[in-house]
């Protein structure tokens, strides 16, 4: 058994990126984190720090989130270690990511983020991803960071509606 918990925490973060084919964004981890009482933010922001600075993990980052990504080394470490998590805790990880998988993957799969164009106005760029599949990629010029932002914020609750409009619309040739 571990001695040191801040081991232990990287360890289980390794083992919830392993089991998803996608990245997991800092407030999933988190939220596992902190409902089950496992530690606190703080710590475990420095143990996804610390993970990032050994290339065990690696991030994505946007404007409203950092997603993370088990490495090939990460998933090499797991290998070696993995075994140390007790199975208690294993039983609540694999429970917290069956009970939320819908909830974690939408989140995980619906992106938007934005950056200044060489012109001067603001390039949305949204996506829906299906595991590391692109269902959808989809770029918007608008004029002010407000209008980008507003964009960005609304992309998760309406993107299902964007997708099947373009779907039915493209297929039906309407």
């Amino acid at each position: 058994m571990l001695t040191e918990p801040k081991t232990l925490y990287k360890l289980m973060c390794l083992y919830m990126l392993k089991q998803v084919n996608f990245p997991l964004t800092n407030a999933q981890l988190t939220d596992f984190f902190l409902e089950h009482e496992y530690t606190t933010y703080f710590t475990l922001q420095q143990v996804l720090n610390e993970l990032l600075e050994a290339g065990l993990v690696r991030t994505h980052a946007n404007h409203n989130s950092t997603r993370y990504e088990i490495t090939r080394e990460g998933e090499e470490t797991l290998e070696f270690f993995g075994k140390n998590i007790s199975q208690a805790i294993v039983a609540d990880m694999d429970q917290y990511l069956k009970d939320n998988r819908f909830r974690i993957r939408n989140e995980a799969g619906v992106l938007a983020d934005y950056y200044k164009s060489t012109s001067q106005d603001f390039v949305v760029h949204m996506e829906i991803r299906e595991g590391k599949s692109t269902l959808l990629e989809l770029s918007l010029s608008v004029p002010d960071r407000e209008q980008a932002e507003a964009m960005c914020a609304q992309w998760q609750s309406k993107s299902p509606e964007v997708y099947s409009y373009l779907m039915k619309t493209l297929v039906s040739g309407e």
